[in-house]
């Protein structure tokens, strides 16, 4: 692997060949203001918002550390005279176009964050007019007032989820990013994956539940937990951001599954964790209660026909049921039906309950949740959507 020698804020560093002076800078514990770029997985810098520009030694003009790649014997200065005063620049004249950090869209935003790094707070340049919001999607709301054009909701979008619903339209000082041609976005063909939303710096794109009816943030979370998303056996790697003990948003986690990326159910449908219907303990059938399909249990309550129990008591009952018709009418009468929402490690391992416990091989696999795309795939490829693990 070439190694490249270089100055930066003089002292000598090391670069891997490929590697931007942005990227170097952060391995050795530097900052260096960003907008536009996002070091996370798949995204290209772009360096149109110019914060990130640095010092090069015999050079006229300044350059943007995220895309200028270093070379041997290049002198950079990250924090020279020069180079702080057009990052201070860039700053002021992107705060002059926002509105007020109080009643900011989001104010903890990393817009925010860098305006406050460089101290630049307030403007003196006019203030351009502002754009209309936009409320016609239920999960995320758009607020252009609060767009700097960086363009990482475009390549969000383009580049990393392939979805290509947003872009840039009009020219000159009316340009705008746009969802198809200029549509609301509630009725353009976004899937909701939100990664335009994860991309954004400046609050222009948020999860609407964070929001209150004036567009401004008023729900900060209190404690951030990992986790895995609880949908299909994927297994994606999500940050759940926690208030008062309940989950206000989802954030995507950079894991080998999914490198920070979500579907709109990991993102946006986590809201069944407090549906007061959802069941927290087991139940357990009460002795005198009917099994008719015509008799409806209310979820709102199950106690009717259902009572509280223990996992141990609930596992106990359940296996002496099994075993009960495996007595009475043989291994044929038992049957497994496993979840999309289990791992490939799971579904072995449930197919090895049902066809060495149980004895049977009535084991099958429900393919109707989260992968329609993969059910073509494994369908073409082993005649069957379900999991690949009965196959290996």
């Amino acid at each position: 692997m070439t190694k490249i020698q270089f100055e930066l804020d003089g002292q000598q560093v090391e670069a891997i060949n490929g590697e931007t002076i942005w990227q170097v800078a952060k391995r050795q514990g530097r900052e260096i203001p960003h907008l536009c770029y996002s070091p996370e997985p798949d995204y290209r810098p772009d360096g149109n918002c110019r914060a990130c520009m640095v010092e090069i030694e015999g050079e006229r003009v300044l350059a943007a550390s995220c895309k200028r790649t270093p070379s041997v014997g290049m002198k950079v200065k990250s924090a020279s005279a020069r180079a702080v005063a057009a990052q201070k620049m860039v700053m002021e004249l992107l705060v002059a176009d926002q509105p007020a950090r109080e009643t900011s869209h989001d104010p903890d935003s990393k817009f925010w964050h860098w305006a406050e790094k460089v101290e630049v707070t307030e403007s003196r340049f006019p203030a351009a007019e502002r754009w209309h919001g936009d409320a016609s999607h239920p999960a995320m709301r758009v607020n252009l007032d609060a767009c700097i054009q960086c363009g990482l909701c475009v390549r969000a979008c383009r580049e990393v989820q392939v979805n290509d619903v947003i872009g840039m339209a009009y020219r000159n000082h009316g340009s705008k990013i746009v969802f198809d041609f200029d549509d609301p976005m509630g009725e353009s063909t976004c899937v909701a994956c939100g990664e335009c939303v994860q991309a954004c710096p400046t609050g222009a794109l948020m999860p609407s539940v964070m929001l209150d009816d004036n567009q401004t943030r008023v729900t900060y979370p209190d404690k951030k937990v990992d986790s895995l998303c609880p949908f299909c056996g994927v297994g994606c790697q999500v940050t759940y951001q926690v208030k008062d003990d309940k989950v206000i948003y989802a954030e995507g986690r950079d894991g080998p599954a999914n490198h920070n990326r979500l579907c709109v159910k990991g993102r946006f449908g986590f809201d069944y964790i407090h549906h007061p219907h959802r069941l927290t303990k087991p139940l357990v059938r009460l002795p005198n209660a009917k099994k008719d399909a015509n008799d409806q249990v209310d979820p709102a309550n199950p106690f009717t026909h259902f009572r509280e129990a223990s996992w141990e008591e609930a596992l106990d009952v359940a296996a002496e049921g099994l075993v009960k018709i495996r007595d009475q009418k043989g291994v044929k009468a038992l049957a497994g039906f496993g979840s999309a929402k289990g791992s490939n490690e799971e579904a072995y391992l449930f197919q090895k309950l049902v066809r060495t416990g149980f004895g049977s091989n009535n084991v099958d696999h429900c393919t109707r949740l989260c992968h329609a795309s993969s059910v073509a795939a494994l369908m073409e490829g082993l005649n069957s959507g379900a999991v690949s693990a009965p196959f290996a």
